[in-house]
């Protein structure tokens, strides 16, 4: 009986997420990923960012310096976003990987200037990064403009 119960109500669900539209996106202003990945997918009314590392895509270079590179992270989520018909103020929920955790604070702080008003929900893990000069990669989860 909880089995049939179950398929009642997921079975609406299930078929709406069939019938989703899925595109795959990057953004002219960003570089090719070099791995196997889109920048973002939006799937239905949602937008879904890979990791932004803090590469300045225009220069192949990544500052040293946390803040900068922080700044460049977001800044390559934004221009993804804008590129999938969405934006900053519409993330839902953000997953921010730190190299170092002596640079929470300085995120908090970053965190609060991108999110001046209702910031959406985080995680921060702290993990070591893909390349040794990677601080900081950026994951979001945004709904579509309408």
């Amino acid at each position: 009986m909880k089995t049939l119960f179950f398929a009642c109500i997921a079975f609406p669900f299930l078929t709406s997420a069939q019938n989703m539209k899925i595109k795959t996106l990057g953004s002219e202003e960003l570089s090719r990923p070099s791995a196997s990945y889109s920048h973002a997918v939006v799937a239905g009314n949602f937008v879904f960012v890979a990791g932004q590392a803090g590469v300045d895509f225009s220069t192949g270079k990544t500052d040293p310096d946390f803040e900068k590179q922080a700044r460049q992270a977001f800044d390559n989520v934004k221009k993804v976003l804008e590129s999938s018909g969405s934006d900053m103020n519409h993330v839902v929920k953000t997953t921010v990987w730190l190299k170092d955790a002596g640079d929470f604070e300085k995120l908090n702080a970053l965190y609060k200037e991108y999110f001046p008003k209702n910031p959406p929900a985080r995680s921060t893990p702290i993990v070591d990064l893909p390349r040794p000069e990677f601080k900081i990669s950026i994951e979001a989860v945004a709904v579509v403009k309408q």
